[in-house]
């Protein structure tokens, strides 16, 4: 059964009041390129700033994947952090905003039953209900998140995708969702700064990679066919082939 979409205006005031004492700095914007490359491009970037739009016009992925929006129908926003930890140990982070946007989604909804892919989409059983990019700059990382908000059927962009709306999730309000998630990624980055192993035990319980046969596709071409048996604290899968994976797309075999 299709559900009626709600598709409030983003409010940058609003947002920013909710996160009122914490070191998020929310703005909006009505259309852009996309968040990520507008963030990378801010002058006097700072920890805590996000940028959030509306519309993406040239959204960008993974692996310079294109991502692709109706207009208010999802959540589409980029992060700078300067973490304090080690730039060796940044390849946790992707990991990091993944399992945040996990808990935030939880929080919202208890009933919300999603999983982690590696390296970090979150789906809706096998459905992709939203995506995540981390870039590396000089002194930080840059977090870029599409979540799928109130797309309809027929505004996805791919049959593999699905929406919060479309999956029943109780909160629709982005105004409500974005500061859930901030507040939950500065929790986890927190907790991993301080040296807490949570963040990866809450990762991997959330995971429907580890324990399953795949196939993991590598930028060089290169193809690995075993069963993912773990991920560690560098943010790597780990094969039962006794290979560890950093970057690379992962196709789960049945």
């Amino acid at each position: 059964m299709e559900v009626e979409m709600v598709r409030e205006a983003l409010n940058e005031s609003a947002m920013n009041a909710t996160l009122h004492g914490s070191y998020w700095r929310v703005s909006v914007f009505q259309s852009v390129t996309s968040t990520q490359a507008e963030l990378v491009a801010k002058e006097n970037l700072q920890h805590g700033d996000v940028f959030v739009a509306e519309y993406q016009s040239a959204g960008r992925g993974r692996l310079d994947r294109t991502f692709e929006a109706a207009k208010s129908s999802a959540l589409l926003f980029s992060i700078y952090l300067e973490p304090k930890r080690s730039k060796l140990e940044w390849s946790a982070i992707p990991l990091l905003a993944g399992v945040s946007l996990f808990n935030a989604l939880n929080k919202l909804d208890e009933n919300f039953k999603a999983n982690l892919k590696w390296p970090n989409d979150l789906l809706i059983g096998d459905k992709k209900v939203a995506g995540i990019l981390v870039e590396a700059r000089d002194s930080g990382v840059v977090i870029g998140i599409g979540l799928n908000v109130s797309m309809e059927r027929t505004e996805l962009p791919v049959p593999t995708a699905t929406s919060l709306a479309l999956e029943s999730f109780s909160e629709l309000n982005r105004n409500l969702i974005l500061p859930t998630i901030l507040k939950s990624l500065a929790t986890t980055v927190g907790l991993w700064e301080s040296g807490s192993s949570l963040p990866f035990a809450q990762y991997r319980a959330a995971s429907s990679t580890i324990g399953k046969e795949v196939e993991v596709q590598l930028p060089s071409g290169e193809t690995i066919n075993s069963s993912a048996v773990g991920v560690n604290e560098l943010g790597e899968l780990q094969l039962a082939s006794g290979a560890r994976v950093n970057v690379g797309d992962v196709i789960h075999l049945r």
